[in-house]
């Protein structure tokens, strides 16, 4: 899998700036919306908004996640489906690392 979030899911997926160190997604999902099977590189998140999610890895299993408004996280890379499981929008900053 090395499906890029920005292409594959550009309803939800947008670049804010990129170099050749990061690429600063901007990421929004209304109640309940879903996306498709995608990656991210090492990256660092934080969330605009709270958030309520699932997300689907590659063999099936499900990961449940929540997070406050403010609340700051890096992630591994990755490959994964995640749906906002939450009764309101979600909102984030993806900082995906380069290098």
């Amino acid at each position: 899998w090395a499906q890029d979030a920005v292409k594959t899911d550009p309803k939800h997926y947008s670049v804010v700036s990129e170099n050749d160190q990061v690429r600063i997604l901007k990421v929004h999902y209304g109640p309940h919306e879903k996306s498709v099977m995608h990656s991210h590189p090492n990256s660092v998140a934080v969330m605009l908004t709270d958030m309520k999610a699932e997300f689907t890895l590659p063999d099936g299993k499900k990961q449940n996640m929540t997070a406050k408004t403010g609340d700051a996280q890096y992630t591994p890379a990755q490959v994964h489906l995640p749906e906002n499981t939450g009764e309101k929008g979600m909102d984030l900053i993806l900082v995906e690392l380069k290098k």
